[in-house]
């Protein structure tokens, strides 16, 4: 009895020792779990709830001068879908596709499939991107009704004044393949950013970029947000700013726009340092219809934009304004006597060729009066005399036919003409060869941006400056990250008091003859009028020239081209005399 006893004793005890171990070891994990491993388990708990948003930082702005905004940014909206950890059914997503879709005016069934592929992985879905304020409005209602939507606030690019300057501020798109294959150097990217695609948006992309940013936000089982664990702010782009001259810019684009044919290009520099101060090229475009709201539908006009920039890529002959190299080249090789003069019949006879001047000027034409009244049969003769070797030299010094170098993409050299380059081709060079030369024609080509480079060349005195149009480039710190200054690449040496005599007679044709159009009250302006032929269609119309107050150095230098213009005294030197206005701020 007492040996059963003993048994049942020891069974007990071993049962409670058992017990107390259980209980031991729950006790321990429990402590476990609360206490030593807390942090590791409520991690883990909170990444299982966690969802990953991008925030596009804000683009740099792009400035005027005078620190007018070109390019800023307005507010933004991205829909996100995030998904809880519940079992979403068909129905309920049905629903929310179909009023995401009424106010995105796209079909549900694609809206559907996203809201699926968000609930298949169980992460945030981007739904729609560049929502309007105003829509974001409706979206925040749907909000209420629908869990798992969430509107993240950013910023799209805005131009504000439209078609300012487009061609060299440029516009901007969604990134190409091209580009995201090279995102191993763009690692801030994602498939749907928006990239520069041409002018300076694209140029200085990389400083306008800036860096996105991130949300780590903890949602509920149902995807419902309940607060913000971490915020990787966004660091805005550095700000851009140029050389335009706002006032001068616009009265340009108002110029061109207005004139017969509503096309060409105007470029106006900073005679004393080559910053641009105005380039216009007509037709141009809306850059905003590239980054219009997303709900409100792609414009028309974004599918066909007039991208080529004639200020820098369109190649002319510059007609009469190509007088003042035949001036020179006369003045240069001890040819031109300013006492000598001329009889315009209204045109010469060369090779049994005839050379028609624009029209009969009589007897009494010397260089002064050549000059101001545009006389072809005056250059003509003194081009025979002069020579085209000689006119061609005077080309080569001042880099006609040559790229100016201004930092943007596309720029043409153009197309010098002379007997040297006749003798490369192996073809000959004739006496009439010489007469159209003398007065621009022929296979001679030049852009309005090296015209303009010519006429700050005049005004300088033989400074040839590289053209530029970023004045610098600050971080949102106001550091300096870029700055740039005039450089002189080349010097146009002329004998002493020449170029005092081609100003002499250049202001000549703006005081009182064919280039009184561009008059200024108040203000000295040198001009040249031309009208180039075209084979094409109407003749087109040029005014180069440059200005300064009386009895000071000139202070800008501009060229003015309006295709199809039929003369440039109509045509052209009515917008430099507006130009010139706005500088001077002329009322």
């Amino acid at each position: 009895m007492k040996q059963k006893d003993f048994f049942n004793i020891n069974r007990l005890r071993f049962l409670q020792y058992a017990s107390y171990l259980a209980v031991a070891l729950i006790a321990f994990r429990l402590m476990d779990i609360q206490l030593i491993s807390h942090e590791k388990y409520a991690l883990a708990a909170e990444q299982n709830r966690t969802q990953i948003l991008y925030q596009t930082a804000p683009r740099g702005r792009i400035l005027a001068a005078d620190g007018k905004t070109l390019a800023g940014n307005v507010p933004s909206f991205s829909l996100y879908y995030l998904p809880g950890s519940q079992k979403v059914d068909k129905e309920y997503l049905s629903s929310l596709s179909s009023d995401i879709a009424s106010f995105l005016n796209t079909d549900s069934k694609d809206i559907l499939k996203l809201l699926n592929k968000g609930v298949k992985s169980g992460k945030a879905v981007l739904i729609a991107q560049n929502i309007s304020p105003k829509r974001a409005f409706s979206f925040s209602e749907l909000e209420v009704y629908y869990s798992g939507l969430y509107l993240l606030e950013e910023t799209k690019r805005d131009y504000p004044n439209g078609a300012f300057a487009a061609h060299l501020l440029g516009y901007m798109g969604t990134m190409d393949n091209k580009f995201w294959n090279r995102k191993e150097e763009n690692t801030d990217y994602r498939l749907n950013s928006k990239i520069g695609k041409s002018g300076i948006e694209k140029r200085y992309e990389s400083e306008l970029k800036g860096r996105d940013g991130g949300l780590y936000l903890e949602v509920d089982y149902m995807g419902r947000v309940k607060q913000k664990l971490k915020d990787n702010k966004w660091a805005k782009g550095a700000d851009v700013w140029t050389t335009l001259n706002f006032d001068v810019q616009k009265a340009a684009e108002e110029g061109i726009k207005k004139s017969i044919t509503g096309r060409g290009a105007a470029v106006v520099l900073d005679a004393k340092t080559g910053a641009v101060l105005a380039m216009v090229s007509a037709p141009d475009f809306d850059p905003n219809v590239f980054i219009a709201y997303g709900d409100e539908g792609i414009h028309p006009s974004a599918k066909k934009i007039p991208e080529y920039n004639l200020a820098l890529q369109g190649m002319y002959p510059p007609a009469s304004t190509f007088k003042t190299i035949t001036g020179i080249a006369a003045l240069e090789n001890g040819r031109l006597d300013l006492h000598d003069h001329t009889t315009c019949k209204g045109k010469i006879m060369m090779n049994n060729r005839e050379f028609k001047c624009w029209k009969t000027h009589g007897p009494n034409i010397d260089f002064m009066e050549g000059m101001a009244q545009s006389c072809d049969v005056y250059f003509y003769e003194l081009a025979l005399k002069t020579g085209a070797n000689s006119i061609e030299k005077i080309q080569k010094l001042f880099r006609l036919g040559q790229k100016t170098g201004i930092d943007l993409s596309g720029e043409k050299r153009g197309n010098i003409y002379g007997p040297s380059k006749r003798a490369r081709n192996r073809t000959y060079w004739f006496a009439g060869d010489t007469l159209n030369l003398s007065i621009g024609q022929g296979e001679l080509l030049l852009t309005p941006l090296q015209m303009a480079v010519y006429g700050a060349a005049l005004a300088s005195k033989g400074n040839i400056y590289r053209p530029y149009y970023i004045q610098k480039i600050v971080d949102p710190q106001g550091h300096i990250l870029k700055e740039n200054k005039p450089e002189i690449i080349a010097r146009a040496e002329l004998k002493e008091g020449h170029y005092e005599i081609i100003h002499q007679a250049l202001k000549g044709v703006v005081d009182r003859a064919t280039g009184r159009a561009a008059r200024v009250e108040g203000i000295d302006v040198y001009g040249k009028t031309g009208t180039a032929q075209n084979p094409h269609g109407d003749d087109h119309g040029w005014f180069l020239a440059f200005a300064g107050l009386p009895g000071q150095e000139p202070d800008i230098a501009l060229s003015v081209f309006v295709e199809f213009g039929k003369g440039g005294s109509s045509a052209a030197a009515p917008i430099a005399r507006n130009i010139i206005k706005a500088y001077y701020g002329v009322k």
